[in-house]
Order: structure tokens, then sequence, then C-alpha cells
């Protein structure tokens, strides 16, 4: 194992930013500037993110963000209220929108989906996302959507690239730094050269980073690097027509303090064909049509970046190598008439998990593969937005969807195993989505408000299917008991927009039968042990947030966010819900300088369900609150050169969230579980180029 050893401190901007509070918060960014547009030194660095349509949050994820996220999906996420992550180590947390998880969100990169490899995801979906590389991240909260897939009952998460454009033979690119405490080391180069027929565009991201120390000077295990690189053809033939195909791979590894394994290898292979036909007469507006593959091949360990745990369950050298092979493709047609748009379509994805397991160091390799599970999903979707008026719309949708999945395992138990009952048995089913919302605009007063209803059912996804070790009391397994899951939910939000002053607030309540949760126990020598169960639940709370210019050059912000879940059938606390969080905020802006802070406020938790979750994490008691203050700078050189730079954690405190893994005993952590606590102070500078 390999260390960069010393501890950062502040010498950045302790001079310039050590009295400055508080958070910038959020930026409304436009939808997608585009790389020629000149840079601004308002909102220079992104805190948190105010909502720019109904349920609807957009953002470009190139912009500096505070506290720097980790070269991974989830930790951007964190800047839009009501996300929170389950922290693994230094980066690949797993991300939860108003205390749901996994599957109840749908992650999507360029409208395809990236599925991870790891029976208890280590390596979810955005693991193998560089957002940097991305032109634009867009949030939609709850079941308001029906045209991006299966599930998705808390939300859908797009990271999306641009159609490039070119009226000319040219070429246009942007490249960015980024220096940090702990080895932090990022940098990305985005170039496209085009003209008016064809085009060329490829993204490249490397980051990396040691292990971080806590506010108490205590190393954390969590190095980590990755690398990808992706390359976009197009044709564009004339301005209706529109062919893409891209390629790209990418690979990395990280040190997790609350596993029993680290990650040894991210490998990502995908490829997509994208085709866009506008420029109809009469009521077909235009016709797009995709296609994507993605292939995940992770490799866990526990001798690659750790030394094996002699007196734990894994004493000796082990690994497992798991893959996933995900692909599918998508057509929508889009119409309109007067008043009235449609969108209807449909779309498939299936997907193949298979994995082989071995003692030694790097023996997997020479071993067969063994397949594990089969899924597909093939749905059609109609969404409707039809105007009441200049200011006034109804949007609707419905959805049906047939599932199935296939449990190819011959044998179960791990290390002790036995003959699988449901070995080739096939589960089928027909799930129904649909939506319906009004929203009133800003158009005529400074106020605009919506109030919709949704209902999403869920297939179980390969983690609630084959991750656990047991069902409920009297079932054969995971695979023959689980229940698709059915969430119903009201949702309602308020924005005024004033001269000086604006805010929003948008609220929730749902009921969930048959939800999906974890139960752990204690396997012995062996570690825990896991049963999934379905049980019904209730979900209730928020997301608000203000914005004032008091004066010439200043902003302040706050944002606040709130999550309640009930057990209903335990008659306690729903599992993995976030304490209540505020982000506070000041920014200032003149010429070419920036100037901002961050506050943020977490409350205690005391509502909790003890070794209840998910298939990653778990309740472990009631957890403290805390508040951490932030401090950033920019400088504009030009409108091609821009400097940025920031402490975060400046007063070097030492916390921890309550959405965590227990640190692992291999790393020196007690059997007790002890949650990971989060970087001590931390400081940075992001360089910024265009071309």
């Amino acid at each position: 194992m390999h260390h960069r050893a010393g501890r950062s401190r502040p010498h950045l901007l302790a001079a310039a930013v050590a009295g400055l509070l508080a958070l910038p918060a959020a930026a409304e960014t436009p939808a997608d500037p585009g790389d020629d547009a000149p840079w601004t030194t308002e909102a220079v660095v992104v805190t948190a993110l105010a909502p720019s349509a109904a349920l609807t949050v957009e953002t470009d994820p190139r912009q500096p963000r505070q506290p720097v996220p980790a070269s991974d999906g989830a930790d951007y996420l964190k800047t839009i209220p009501g996300f929170a992550v389950l922290r693994n180590g230094g980066t690949n947390g797993d991300p939860l929108l108003r205390g749901m998880f996994g599957s109840r969100l749908n992650l999507l990169t360029n409208d395809g989906t990236m599925m991870g490899a790891c029976p208890a995801r280590m390596d979810n979906a955005l693991s193998y996302v560089a957002p940097e590389t991305y032109d634009k991240l867009t949030v939609i909260k709850g079941p308001q959507s029906v045209i991006w897939g299966p599930g998705g009952s808390a939300g859908t998460v797009r990271f999306e690239r641009r159609a490039e454009s070119f009226v000319d033979d040219g070429a246009r690119g942007s490249a960015s730094a980024l220096v940090g405490s702990w080895g932090r080391r990022d940098a990305v180069v985005d170039a496209a050269v085009g003209n008016p027929l064809l085009f060329a565009r490829v993204t490249a991201n490397r980051a990396e980073s040691d292990d971080y120390e806590d506010g108490d000077g205590r190393r954390v295990p969590s190095r980590w690097y990755k690398w990808n690189s992706d390359a976009t053809f197009g044709w564009t033939p004339n301005a209706g027509t529109r062919l893409e195909a891209t390629v790209g791979t990418g690979d990395g590894f990280a040190r997790y303090a609350g596993r029993g394994m680290d990650g040894a290898q991210f490998r990502r292979d995908s490829a997509g064909l994208r085709f866009e036909q506008g420029g109809f007469s009469g009521a077909l507006q235009s016709i797009e049509a995709s296609a994507y593959y993605n292939d995940a091949d992770h490799v866990m360990d526990n001798y690659s970046l750790r030394e094996p745990d002699r007196t734990g369950p894994m004493p000796m050298p082990m690994a497992s190598n798991v893959d996933r092979r995900t692909s599918g493709g998508r057509i929508a047609t889009h119409w309109q008439w007067q008043g009235t748009s449609l969108i209807v379509g449909a779309d498939h994805q299936r997907n193949r998990h298979r994995e082989r397991n071995a003692m030694g160091v790097n023996t997997y390799s020479e071993l067969p593969w063994t397949p594990d599970a089969r899924f597909s999903s093939t749905g059609v979707f109609a969404e409707s937005t039809f105007a009441l008026g200049d200011a006034q719309r109804v949007v609707a949708g419905v959805r049906a969807d047939r599932a199935a999945a296939t449990d190819q395992r011959l044998t179960t138990g791990g290390m002790m195993p036995m003959p699988n009952p449901t070995a080739g048995r096939q589960r089928r089913e027909t799930l129904g989505s649909g939506f319906l919302r009004f929203e009133q605009e800003l158009a005529t007063s400074p106020f605009a408000w919506y109030a919709g209803a949704g209902t999403v059912e869920r297939y179980p996804d390969y983690w609630e299917l084959f991750s656990a070790d047991t069902a409920g009391t009297g079932t054969v397994n995971p695979f023959s008991a689980v229940k698709p899951e059915r969430t119903t939910q009201l949702d309602a939000g308020l924005q005024y927009a004033g001269a000086k002053t604006g805010a929003w607030v948008s609220l929730y309540a749902g009921r969930i039968d048959d939800f999906i949760l974890f139960r752990y126990g204690s396997g012995g020598m062996m570690g825990t042990t896991t049963q999934v169960d379905n049980i019904d639940a209730r979900i209730h709370g928020g997301e608000a947030g203000v914005s004032l210019r008091p004066s010439a050059g200043w902003k302040l912000q706050g944002t606040l966010a709130y999550a309640w879940g009930e057990n209903r059938s335990d008659g306690h606390a729903l599992a993995q819900i976030p304490p209540l969080e505020a982000r506070l905020s000041a920014d200032w802006a003149r010429g070419a300088w920036s100037f901002g802070g961050l506050w943020r406020l977490v409350a205690a938790q005391h509502r909790v369900a003890a070794d209840e979750g998910n298939v990653v994490g778990r309740d472990l008691g009631p957890s403290q609150g805390f508040g951490i203050v932030s401090a950033n700078a920019g400088y504009r050189f030009s409108d091609a050169v821009r400097l940025t730079a920031g402490v975060d954690n400046l007063f070097d405190r030492n916390y921890t969230e309550h959405l965590n893994l227990a640190g692992n005993a291999a790393f020196g952590y007690p059997a007790d579980p002890v949650r990971i606590n989060e970087p001590g102070r931390m400081v940075w500078s992001k360089l910024d180029l265009r071309f």
C-alpha cells in the first residue's frame, strides 16, 4: 500500500475569506449556457441550487462547487436541497433523494442506464459518472414524469451532453485543473471540431486523492483514482437531422473505510447511437431514437489497497470480479396542436449479471464466469401538456411496463453453498405509473405555484432480489418473495420572484405500499446477515429557499430540507431518513472578483430504526448535529480564464454524517459500529480555461 503523508493547512485564502460567513446559495444557472457564453462573476462557486421549474432543477456540472465534490455524481447532487449521500470513503457515495434510495432514483447518462455490478453497490451507477465531462445536470423530483424509464418513484437524475452545432469550419474547447489538500488532483479536457456537416467531440478526465484526515487529524482510509474518456462523432446534413455515435471507457480504484473489501477496478465500456429528425410540417414536430450499451467490470479485493485482516472473516487474500452488461433503447415522437404538446414513445432495457470469486492474489482471472441474474423491462409512455391560458397549464402522463427477472443461480449460501430452490425460475410483472399536475406560472403575478399527484409501481431491483440472505418468515428466498413497490405521492410548491427578493417552497406527502426494507442481524464470524421484507410506509417533507439582494454586488441565500418517514407496519421510524439540513450563504461580486461563504447546519437525528435500512447502509443509532463553515473566492482574468479557490470546513470541525457506513475492523475500527468521520479542513484551487 502506498500513501502520501502530510496534513495540509490553509494557505490560499485564509486572509481573504476567514471573516466571511455562510453559503453562496442557489445559483440558478442557465440550462445550457454553451462554451461560447462569457463567464460572469456572480455565483462563481455553487453551494446550493433552486428549482428552475416545477419540481425541476437544472445546473451546469462544470461549475466549481463547495464543498469541492469527489469526481463522481453523488457528491454533485448534494448541492441540490433534498439530496443526501451514504458515504463509502473518499468517493462513490450512494445518493438518496428525500430519504429514498437505489432504483427509486432513475439515474441516466445521455439517456442511457449504467448499472453497477457489486452485490453491495460498492460501484453504484454514479461511480462511473464524471460530472465535469457533461454539460447539463437535470433533476426531476417525485413521480412527476413518465418519459425517462421505469420506476423512479423518488425522482429522475439526468447527466447530458449538448448537441454540437457548427455554422462554419471551426473548433472549440475547454479545460480545467483542480488541486487540493491530501493530494487531490483533477484535470478535465473537452474539445470539439467540426463543420456544418460533420463534427467530433472528445471529453476526458483524470482525478485522484489520497486518504483524507478528519478534524482531529486522524487518517481515514479513502484513497481513490479515476479516469474517463469519451468520444462523440456526428452527422448533421441539415438543420432538422442529426445522427450521433458515442464510445467511451474508464477505470479507477477506491479504498473504503466502511467495507471489508476495496474497489480495485471500475472498468467501464460504453457505446451509443442517437438519431433526431425534425422539421416536419403538421402536428408531428420531431422523432428521436437512441440505443446504448454499458458494461461495468468491477473487481473488489482485500489485498490491493489494504492488508487482509487476519482476525476477521476474510483472513486470506480474496477477490470477487463482478460484471453487469446493460443495453437498451428509446424512441419518442413529439407532437404539437395549438396549446397542446404530446410526447409518445417506448423504451426497452435489459441487463445480465455474472461473477467469479477466488482465494489468492489475482487468481480470479483464471476462472470462468458464472451468470446469476437476467433482467428486462419494456415500457410505453405518453406525456402531455395542456395550456389553459398564457400562464396556466395541466401536465399529465401515463406509463405501462412489462418487467421480468430470471434467477440463474444454481446454488446460494456463499461459502456454504446449498441448492437454489428458484434456479432457472422467471418472474414477470405488469406495472403502471401516472401523474397529473397543475401549474400556474409567473406571467401575471410575482407568484407561481403547482400541485400534482403521481403513482409509480417499481419492480424490485437486483440488490433487492439477489443480495439479501433471506426474506420474510415462511418464504423460500428473496427472489420468490419480494413484491413490487407502489408509491402514491402528492407534490405542491410555491415560488415568489420579486425585484430583489426570491423565495420557493416544495412540499410532498406520500404513501408507499410494500416498501422494500433491509433488516440487519449478526452472522457471527461471517459478519452481518440481511433479510429483506415488504412493509407499508408513509413519507412527507419538503425543501425551501430564499434569496435577497440587499445592495449592489451582494446576494444572501438560504435553503432548508426536511424529510420524515414512518414504518407503518411496525409502528416506528423509517430507516435511513436524513436529518433536517439548512444552508446559509453570502456572496459578493464586483468586476473580476467574487467572494462567498457557506454555513451548512445539520440537526441531530433521533428518529431511527436500528439495524434497518437498505442494501448499503443501516441506521447505526442517533446522530449529533453539526455546523460547518466554508469560504471561497474567484477571479476572472478574461472571458476565457477563471480562477477559483476555497477552504472547506474552515474551522477543521470533526463530525460525521447521519447516513454513513460503520468503519471496518481491518482499519482498526471497533467491533461496535462507529460512523466514518468526514474530511477536516480542505484547501483547494481550480483553474478553468476556454479556447
